[in-house]
C-alpha cells in the first residue's frame, strides 16, 4: 500500500483531531493533550490501514476518516492505558 504525500498529511490533521477526542472519551489515561494527539495520529494511521483490510466501512470523506481514526485511538489509548496499570 503507498501513500502519498497529501495522504500522510490527512492522517496527521485527523490523527490530531481524533486524538483530542479520544482523550476526552477515555478519562483518565493521565497521559496529556500531547500524549493524546499521539496516540491519536497512531490510532489514525492504524485505523486508515487496518479498516479498510477488514472491510469496515462507515462511508466516505473527512468525516467518517476522523470516525475511523476516533475509533482507532479510543482503543490504542485503552490498550495502552491497560499495559500502563499492569506495569505499575
Amino acid at each position: 500500500m503507498h501513500l502519498s504525500n497529501e495522504g500522510i498529511l490527512v492522517i496527521l490533521f485527523v490523527g490530531l483531531i481524533a486524538g483530542w477526542l479520544a482523550g476526552k472519551i477515555v478519562r483518565g489515561t493521565g497521559f496529556g493533550i500531547i500524549g493524546d494527539i499521539l496516540v491519536g495520529i497512531v490510532g489514525a494511521l492504524v485505523a486508515s490501514l487496518l479498516f479498510p483490510k477488514l472491510g469496515i466501512t462507515l462511508g466516505s470523506g473527512l468525516v467518517s476518516n476522523i470516525i475511523y481514526s476516533t475509533i482507532g485511538a479510543i482503543l490504542l489509548l485503552l490498550v495502552v492505558g491497560m499495559v500502563r496499570r499492569r506495569r505499575y
